[in-house]
């Protein structure tokens, strides 16, 4: 049963892996020394987001989307990136999941899909479908949401700072 009470930022997610918590102004240093490695960033379009001006837009974008979570490793407590719930839809019974990154450290394990496992199985008990919205080159996260089960259905432009963008939208359906 879908519900109409669609809260974008419960107070916490968790399985036993990752634990995400609802993201606020004062997490802002913590998460940029998170971000302020280049190489994140080499795949993104907006590629500047390493320096603290860069990051900065980025995490106004997130706060005020009133959506974003700090993503911790459950075990350790430490800050791993963030990921957002954005542009709720409930006509079209949809939600988008993006504005993510992790650190390098947790690159290729299980940490990527245990976030999005957290956010699309909390979307579903809401809505019937998921939504990403993924950079032209940004072959990494192409890959990860291809092995959500997510599928590519549409071409898109996004302007950022003035400029036309290439991006992909891919959609994962409930079952």
């Amino acid at each position: 049963m879908i519900t109409t009470n669609f809260n974008l930022q419960p107070d916490f997610l968790e399985n036993e892996i990752t634990k995400l918590i609802p993201l606020e102004e004062k997490h802002f240093a913590v998460l940029f020394k998170a971000a302020s490695d280049p190489l994140i960033w080499e795949q993104n379009p907006s590629k500047d987001r390493y320096t603290k001006e860069g990051f900065k837009t980025y995490f106004d974008i997130i706060i005020n989307k009133k959506g974003g979570f700090l993503i911790l490793d459950k075990q350790t407590s430490e800050v791993m990136g963030t990921t957002s719930f954005y542009d709720y839809n409930p006509e079209k019974s949809s939600v988008g999941i993006g504005y993510t990154f992790i650190t390098r450290k947790y690159w290729g394990g299980p940490y990527n899909k245990s976030n999005k496992k957290l956010l699309i199985d909390y979307a579903f008990q809401h809505v019937n479908s998921v939504l990403f919205h993924i950079g032209s080159e940004n072959f990494r996260s192409q890959k990860a949401v291809l092995k959500l089960g997510a599928e590519k259905i549409n071409d898109v432009i996004f302007t950022i700072n003035g400029v036309d963008v290439p991006y992909f939208e891919y959609e994962l359906k409930k079952k």
